[in-house]
């Protein structure tokens, strides 16, 4: 059976997962996925492509490109001009060398990079610069968890959902919903 993941994923983009390494963003209860050298080995070997480990893991630089990402999406989300140290914090890690591909002797895709944290995290700096220029910008949402708020890409058809993810945000919420109908005597509609 396959290990549980460490960190979530699925928010629909690499930099949005990315952001998400800061739990409850905002809140007293704000949780740090990234304290140390460690725990950004473990997001790269989780969330980044199947690279060898190795290179240099700095986790303030990490941090500091997570939160000049998220004040990027922050900005183009609300029409604003970002500011310039984290646009030029984004563009830097963009510039870097990103993971290359190829074929091994077996036919199994392999990754390889000389620096495999950086080379993870110009993918992530990249993917932020693309999602805000592009349309998909319009298609983000905050989680309507109340303990939540993560940002997620919608790509449902109508564009209305609710949850980062069903399977935790959204059942947490259909069970509140539900101990009150319970609590309050009410009758469930149909």
């Amino acid at each position: 059976m396959p290990p549980t993941p460490r960190f979530r994923q699925g928010a629909g983009r690499p930099c949005l997962d990315f952001i998400r390494t800061l739990r409850h963003r905002g809140s007293p209860d704000a949780v740090e996925e990234l304290p140390d050298a460690g725990a950004l080995l473990a997001w790269v070997r989780q969330c980044g492509p199947r690279i060898p480990a190795g290179g240099s893991a700095d986790a303030a630089h990490a941090r500091a490109l997570r939160e000049a990402v998220h004040a990027l999406i922050a900005a183009a989300r609300a029409g604003r001009t970002p500011d310039a140290h984290s646009v030029d914090r984004v563009n830097a890690a963009a510039a870097h060398p990103v993971p290359v591909p190829h074929l091994d002797p077996t036919g199994h895709l392999v990754w390889q990079a000389d620096d495999p944290v950086r080379a993870t995290l110009a993918l992530v700096a990249r993917d932020a610069l693309d999602l805000v220029t592009s349309p998909s910008l319009t298609r983000l949402r905050h989680c309507a968890g109340p303990t939540c708020g993560a940002l997620f890409l919608d790509i449902s058809r109508p564009g209305n959902r609710r949850w980062c993810s069903m399977g935790t945000c959204g059942n947490r919420a259909k069970k509140e919903t539900l101990r009150g109908r319970k609590d309050s005597g009410g009758v469930r509609p149909r």
